[in-house]
């Protein structure tokens, strides 16, 4: 006998689970074991209550220390990308959507032109990460204790730091997968299917900022096919979700098809470069993408939703979809860090499962040790906290190229135009610079104009797009041509009269995506129109 309100069928005991079969909306009670002790909220709806002034303690703390650390050392060459390409707004670009360049130009705009103003979204998503992950763990029943150990592992952990400090399609992508998954298991402890339209929206987000929601997309429908409940996946609300997700990213899905797909191409590019060496460290580089200290956390977590009984048994689904999303990038030699917004996940359900786990003196101890290893591990790593003088002449080299990558850039411009400034007169007024990949031109598409420098252009990814040398163009300082592939790099001397090295430029930090080559060609034999494209190319240096 069903009531006539809601549509379900009653039933009583603590691990009663949704009646997905008999509700549309599937409006249900959620009625979870073991409620907090003395929570009143929790033993009358089974729900343990959000404990959000410690979660927003914690976010904040983690919010403000990224944004006091920002500016340390400057920017991350992928943001001097990210930078330039949104002076150029458009609805895609080669190798990326159009999410991440419209908030780089946005947050230029309204706070200045800085690494902290660029990196000050980053920082709140960050904060937001801490939030979501205690309310994951509360979801899956966390209690104070839960919510907390998920909220402090989630601060500390390298991946919130990394994509914390600096401003990157990762800085939302883990945000978005975070969502999605918190919203996917209210939606699974509810049976409220209308859920699939939020989700929907979040996906579509998502797909703006990375083209990575498809994996978790494959890998939730995966996992709830094979465990269920695959009710979830019937009805007119999953539908409806889909459509959202359409709507949102239709833009850009128009632009990449109007231009043949060029992300397909840059994903090919990646996949290439990754190969075999990419698929063997696939696995054991997930023990660190977190922090090594971490790691025994989220292997808690998967192993509690792909083996945990009775009531854990409905989220199996989150399980199932890491270990999917696993193979395909083992398949497809995808980098590590793609499965990192799920690994978030588990870490969350981590943190709620080792919250009563031994004895309070071991539990406290266990925690201890854990967290505090990963902050040093994590900040180390993620952090501009090292003086920049320790990363002079290779010195910790190993320690992160993260680090390697914000430094230097300046002075490299400054350089630059120094040579340029070696040219007579008569030649800058008909000279244009070609760098060889996209950090280097957005490096000096934010520092050349206040050294006089003229406009730059590269072949690299979605820079050839930018624009090219104008006719009329006589002379071109080609700097970083290591950074161009060989066959790229042959199509240039036999194009102009005359080509000069100079002597290359001094770099004072072991930047792996600064070349001091310099290279002076002039009299180029036929037009840049028919020139450019001879020097597009994409991928990784």
């Amino acid at each position: 006998m069903t009531d006539r309100r809601t549509g379900l069928r009653p039933r009583s005991g603590p691990s009663a689970t949704p009646d997905f079969e008999n509700s549309e909306h599937g409006r249900t009670p959620d009625r979870r074991a073991s409620p907090e002790h003395g929570d009143e909220s929790a033993q009358r709806t089974g729900r343990p209550r959000f404990h959000h002034k410690p979660v927003l303690a914690v976010a904040a703390t983690v919010t403000l220390l990224l944004l006091a650390l920002s500016g340390r050392y400057g920017y991350h060459s992928d943001e001097l990308y990210f930078r330039a390409a949104g002076q150029r707004l458009d609805w895609g670009y080669d190798d990326q959507p159009p999410l991440v360049p419209l908030l780089a130009r946005l947050q230029t705009e309204l706070l200045g032109d800085t690494p902290l103003a660029l990196r000050a979204l980053a920082a709140l998503l960050a904060g937001g990460a801490v939030l979501l992950s205690a309310l994951i763990a509360r979801e899956v029943g966390g209690n104070a204790r839960g919510q907390g150990l998920a909220a402090v592992a989630t601060a500390v952990s390298a991946g919130t730091l990394a994509y914390g400090h600096m401003f990157t399609p990762g800085s939302v992508d883990s945000v978005v997968w975070m969502t999605v998954a918190l919203l996917l298991l209210r939606m699974l402890n509810t049976g409220d299917r209308r859920l699939w339209l939020p989700i929907g929206a979040v996906f579509g987000i998502g797909m703006l900022a990375k083209s990575l929601a498809p994996l978790l997309a494959l890998g939730l429908v995966a996992g709830l096919l094979c465990c269920g409940p695959r009710s979830v996946l019937r009805g007119k609300w999953l539908a409806g979700g889909i459509a959202v997700a359409l709507l949102i990213t239709a833009p850009n899905l128009v632009w990449q098809a109007a231009n043949g797909w060029p992300q397909v191409a840059m994903a090919r590019a990646l996949s290439e470069s990754g190969g075999m060496t990419g698929r063997i460290e696939l696995v054991p580089a997930q023990l660190l993408l977190l922090g090594p200290f971490l790691a025994p956390v989220w292997i808690a977590g998967l192993v509690a939703l792909l083996w945990r009984r009775q009531a854990w048994r409905r989220y199996r689904s989150i399980g199932v979809a890491y270990v999917v999303i696993l193979a395909v990038l083992l398949v497809v030699a995808g980098q590590p860090r793609y499965a990192s917004g799920l690994l978030q996940v588990l870490l969350a359900v981590g943190g709620a499962v080792l919250a009563d786990w031994a004895t309070p003196v071991h539990r406290k101890a266990f925690a201890a040790l854990a967290l505090a290893g990963n902050a040093v591990f994590a900040g180390l790593v993620a952090l501009p906290l090292a003086p920049a003088a320790w990363h002079q002449g290779g010195a910790a080299t190993g320690l992160s190229e993260v680090q390697t990558q914000q430094m230097g850039w300046q002075r490299y411009a400054e350089q630059v135009a120094g040579v340029y400034r070696t040219l007579p007169p008569g030649e800058r007024s008909r000279t244009a610079i070609v760098a060889g990949n996209y950090a280097e031109a957005g490096a000096l598409d934010r520092y050349g104009p206040a050294l006089g420098l003229p406009p730059v252009y590269s072949g690299h990814n979605s820079y050839h797009g930018f624009g090219q040398p104008e006719d009329g163009t006589e002379v071109v300082l080609l700097v970083g041509q290591k950074g161009i592939p060989r066959a790229a790099r042959r199509e240039i001397d036999p194009e102009f009269n005359s080509c000069e090295s100079r002597p290359p430029l001094s770099l004072d930090a072991m930047n792996p995506w600064q070349h001091g080559d310099v290279l002076i060609c002039r009299g180029p034999h036929t037009s840049w129109v028919t020139l450019w494209p001879k020097l597009r190319w994409l991928g990784i240096p």
